[in-house]
């Protein structure tokens, strides 16, 4: 059985919520998740798409598993860091990183600190949420590990 990306580990109902918040507040999202449906076949033009609501396109594109690596990415980005960025926000004060309400700061390079620093901020995740921050963990672990060392251990070691 193939492992599941962070984002198709996601339950389908939460996949849709974060497209919909993702299509409304950006028009090129639509755009790009219209393109998908549209790549997928089925009839359907981009620009029929187009018309379609936040909430039939969203149901649609999990329905397909229309969305590429780089799209689930970014919409895990848009989770964590738009929609719900408490865990980042905890994570990165944890860390020492200077961010603007999870937003890491321009002139920030990875690595973001040193192992301590990593497991500093996953033991404060992981007491402030519990087992609410092991999806945020998995996501950075998965997709962004080299910015914080010793995460794949710290990760692996608790779940």
């Amino acid at each position: 059985m193939a492992t599941l990306t962070p984002w198709r580990a996601l339950p389908a109902e939460r996949r849709i919520a974060v497209i919909m918040a993702s299509a409304k507040q950006h028009k090129e999202v639509r755009t790009a998740l219209a393109a998908r449906i549209a790549q997928k076949g089925g009839g359907f033009r981009a620009t029929t798409l187009m018309t379609w609501s936040p909430e039939k396109l969203a149901k649609e594109v999990v329905r397909l598993n229309a969305l590429q690596p780089q799209d689930e990415l970014d919409m895990l980005l848009h989770l964590y860091v738009e929609l719900e960025p408490s865990i980042q926000i905890a994570f990165l004060d944890a860390a020492g990183v200077a961010h603007k309400d999870g937003h890491i700061s321009e002139d920030s390079a990875p690595p973001y600190g040193d192992h301590a620093n990593t497991a500093n901020a996953v033991q404060a995740v992981r007491a402030q949420f519990g087992e609410a921050c092991e999806h945020y963990l998995m996501t950075i672990t998965t997709y962004n590990a080299a910015s914080w060392p010793g995460i794949e251990q710290l990760v692996v070691l608790n779940t």
